[in-house]
């Protein structure tokens, strides 16, 4: 009958049909999630050995050096550790020679400075003028100090500085005993690690600065800029990264790795704790006098304070770096 429409029903399958097929869908689903996990999953495989060797070999210290600061304990096998509780740590801060320490540790960080910031930034803005083969000797012997060991290099330094027969004082006329007095002590260990990486810091200055798109110093000169306003309003901004960089490495690896060994061998601490920072402080506390409680409460402390320095200056890096995005 014309005008008349009739509605058919879409044919219903069995339900013997739909159960099959929703788990069909159902199972179709898990594999893409399980496929998608597992894409996800891969790269935390290769960092499980990284991270394995950083629990055993750095976080379990840790905790056991938290754990040992609450105990009194000569490192003996046979002596037992006693518990305690917060006495060390009242120890700690009731000994003269801590303040000391942690004042002359921040003089060797501000002693080094000019080897690893002020000294690389002049000498890698005049290297850059060296091309080819040449720049690659030149930072090759640059870098050179940096793979001296301490230990050895301190046998050289020690007959440099010698007061009597040293070249340095018969260079210079004087008759200093570089190593058996307050200032020039603390000013000779200072000196001998700032030339161990001053090589280092030249290096990545370098690297640095050749991260730099050349096409803001060509444009600037094209706008009439001269040569120091290029480098003081861009070079100088745009290498802030990188001298960020070589402050924290300064501050947190710089000063702890290679004035231990250089003090420990030239020095011993002295003359009359001159040259004793917070790092010879851990080893005589734990070391000389088998003090593992105190040392470990030393050390509680300074990784704490350490930690505070680093947020404080990446908090300021973060406010104060130029990034050439």
């Amino acid at each position: 009958m014309s005008g008349m429409f009739v509605e058919v029903a879409p044919p219903t399958l069995p339900a013997s049909n739909v159960a099959p097929a929703a788990a069909g869908g159902r199972g179709r689903t898990a594999r893409r999630v399980a496929r998608r996990l597992g894409r996800g999953v891969v790269p935390y495989l290769y960092l499980i050995p990284a991270l394995g060797m950083l629990i055993v070999w750095t976080y379990r210290p840790l905790v056991e050096t938290a754990n040992y600061s609450f105990y009194s304990w000569n490192l003996s096998p046979t002596q037992p550790a006693t518990p305690v509780g917060w006495h060390n740590y009242h120890r700690l801060f009731t000994l003269p020679e801590l303040g000391g320490s942690v004042w002359r540790t921040l003089l060797m960080i501000l002693g080094l400075l000019p080897f690893t910031i002020v000294i690389p930034v002049v000498v890698g803005l005049l290297s850059r003028e060296v091309r080819g083969r040449a720049r690659s000797i030149y930072q090759a012997l640059i870098f050179l100090p940096f793979l001296v060991a301490p230990v050895a290099s301190a046998a050289v330094w020690q007959w440099l500085l010698s007061p009597r027969s040293g070249a340095v004082n018969r260079a210079t006329g004087s008759s200093v005993n570089w190593f058996h007095e307050r200032w020039p002590a603390l000013i000779a260990i200072t000196g001998i690690t700032g030339w161990h990486v001053l090589g280092f810091a030249v290096v990545v200055v370098a690297a640095g600065l050749a991260s730099i798109n050349g096409d803001y110093a060509e444009a600037a000169s094209v706008d009439g800029a001269s040569r120091w306003q290029i480098t003081r309003w861009l070079t100088l901004p745009l290498l802030s990264p990188t001298l960020v960089f070589l402050v924290l490495s300064t501050a947190l690896l710089f000063a702890p790795q290679w004035t231990f060994p250089l003090i420990d061998t030239l020095t011993q601490g002295g003359p009359v704790n001159a040259t004793t920072n917070v790092y010879y402080l851990l080893w005589e506390y734990g070391i000389q006098s088998f003090d593992a409680g105190l040392a470990s409460a030393a050390g509680v402390v300074f990784f704490i304070g350490f930690g505070l320095v680093a947020a404080v200056l990446l908090w300021i890096s973060e406010r104060v770096t130029i990034h050439d995005n």
